[in-house]
């Protein structure tokens, strides 16, 4: 698969490694970029759920075909400098990942979505954002579900520095309350150097981490990844003075299952958004009746949903 960790991120001078062998975008004409903060025009008062869950009784039939709002966008982008090398700089809102984020937006990041390629971190965030402004901002569901950056926890980074993956892990345990109620953590995982996504879903207050792989196999496949996570949750519950009841409980969720090489990254972004939109903190082990299997129908409409939010925001 190609690369899909590090390569999209805008990264921060402050927060680079130099040991850190994580692959990087393609060299851009950063100078023709336009550089916006990016205000969102959705409603804070919308029904958390209610959206997807229509949406979701009305997915075409009829797949792999690009939808209007989606030619409408590619004619954006054809039409705009981005063809020529030109990024877009957005920032997020703070409540979507607990603290200032920035995302960098190129020519590669939209291909993603209208060749229906593997995902790079970009669209990853872009989508995350999305879910987070139209279903979530002003409503209790920010107290019960929760995002982590995915460039800062990968395995990539894992090997090179755990310590600073960990601290960063409690750092945004911290930075959402004091997690006695439960609630979800959602960190897209990814195996590194253009490797494969996988859900991670922690809930720290019952000391749950479910695994969600579109592939087969567990999460014996990232030890590394498991160790760090089960070490930050431990670190976390150490500062806030809560005792340790139990061992942590790792739950591998029988999820739907990807039938090609680059569907792993939208199925994740489809999990999170089911996992949301059912308003639902604990994910049965056999997934939920609503949605065990996904068709590429599934996956269109998300495209769909991100092409249209990013029209919206004036991204382009």
């Amino acid at each position: 698969m190609r690369d899909a960790v590090g390569s999209f991120v805008g990264w921060p001078s402050d927060l680079i490694f130099p040991d850190a062998e994580t692959p990087t975008r393609p060299t851009h004409k950063v100078g023709k970029g336009i550089s916006r903060r990016i205000e969102s025009v959705a409603s804070q008062k919308e029904v958390p759920g209610r959206k997807l869950k229509s949406a979701a009784k009305d997915i075409p039939t009829t797949s792999g075909t690009k939808s209007q709002i989606m030619m409408r966008l590619e004619k954006m982008v054809d039409e705009s400098d981005i063809m020529h090398g030109a990024i877009r700089s957005i920032d997020f809102d703070e409540g979507v990942f607990g603290a200032a984020h920035f995302e960098i937006i190129a020519k590669e990041d939209m291909q993603q979505l209208f060749e229906h390629d593997e995902l790079g971190i970009a669209v990853i965030h872009t989508y995350i954002w999305y879910m987070y402004v139209t279903l979530m901002r002003g409503t209790e569901l920010c107290n019960r579900f929760n995002f982590i950056v995915a460039s800062r926890i990968n395995a990539t980074l894992i090997t090179k520095n755990p310590t600073s993956v960990k601290n960063d892990l409690v750092d945004r345990f911290m930075a959402a309350g004091d997690n006695t109620t439960p609630s979800l953590y959602f960190l897209p995982f990814n195996s590194g150097n253009g490797g494969h996504w996988v859900l991670v879903a922690m809930d720290l207050s019952r000391l749950i981490v479910y695994y969600l792989d579109s592939l087969s196999g567990d999460w014996s496949k990232y030890p590394s990844m498991k160790k760090t996570v089960d070490a930050a949750i431990i670190k976390f519950r150490s500062k806030k003075n809560y005792r340790n009841r139990k061992d942590i409980t790792w739950v591998r969720v029988q999820c739907p299952q990807q039938n090609n090489s680059v569907d792993c990254g939208f199925f994740v972004l489809r999990f999170m958004r089911d996992i949301i939109a059912l308003n639902r903190i604990d994910i049965p082990k056999m997934y939920f009746e609503e949605y065990k299997s996904y068709s590429r129908a599934h996956l269109d409409e998300m495209k769909d949903e991100l092409c249209q939010f990013i029209v919206d925001q004036r991204i382009i």
